[in-house]
């Protein structure tokens, strides 16, 4: 795997987790009334669709084996796009559901790749 795909993978992960531990314990309503956490939030799902977005100008056939790349680039172009329209439900939903197996599945790709 080239060291620039490797890069991009890691910082996708890390984005995830990132995420994942901004919101522990976080309900939707928390995630509403907290303005710090939410963008904190919101940054790194920004962070990991530039990441999944590079990685797959990187290698185009991470589409195929990670669906879950194409979902995180189009979240992280709603985000810094049209940032007025992000519904807090989507981004919980994405938090809870997604993420998790996103996750799993990004460290299962890494762990599959030879070192550098």
């Amino acid at each position: 795997m080239p060291k620039r795909l490797l890069k991009h993978l890691f910082d996708a992960l890390a984005a995830v987790r990132l995420a994942r531990e901004f919101s522990a314990g976080l309900s939707l309503a928390g995630l509403i009334s907290n303005a710090l956490v939410r963008s904190a939030i919101e940054r790194q799902l920004e962070i990991l669709g530039e990441a999944c977005r590079r990685a797959v100008q990187a290698d185009p056939d991470l589409r195929r084996r990670l669906l879950e790349v194409a979902f995180a680039i189009g979240l992280r172009n709603k985000i810094i796009h049209a940032c007025d329209r992000v519904e807090n439900a989507v981004v919980f939903d994405t938090l809870v559901h997604d993420l998790p197996v996103l996750e799993q599945r990004l460290a299962k790709e890494l762990a599959a790749q030879p070192p550098p």
